[in-house]
């Protein structure tokens, strides 16, 4: 289970560095960023007034963490979770953030990790 976690800690981020204004996140706004890998896949929202959610699922279970977020304007996204973070997870965690469009659909890796990324239409 903790490795499931870590990886929805890692789900939140969107793989290289880009730019310091919030038009780096304006494709994700009621998008889905869904990551894949190591037995779990996990949904990130995020949404214009500095919120998002994740949930994780693995094996038939799920996992919510809620929280905020902001660009540091260094090129990363820092996620400031509500409550318990993720196990093995800084809070807040900051990683590297780059604009995508619909459809893209990438691959990064963290903690020993590669999952598969990509920005899907709508709330899923």
């Amino acid at each position: 289970m903790p490795k499931f976690l870590r990886a929805a800690s890692v789900a939140a981020l969107c793989a290289t560095p880009a730019f310091a204004g919030d038009e780096v996140m304006a494709s994700m706004f009621g998008n889905t960023v869904v990551s894949t890998g190591g037995m779990s896949e996990v949904h990130t929202h995020y949404r214009s007034d500095h919120s998002f959610d994740m949930v994780g699922s693995r094996m038939g279970m799920s996992k919510t963490f809620k929280g905020t977020w902001a660009l540091d304007g260094k090129g990363n996204l820092c996620r400031t979770f509500d409550g318990a973070a993720p196990p093995n997870t800084t809070n807040p965690l900051c990683t590297p953030v780059a604009a995508h469009k619909l459809g893209d659909t990438w691959t990064m890796s963290a903690n020993g990790e590669t999952r598969t990324v990509a920005l899907k239409p709508g709330i899923q």
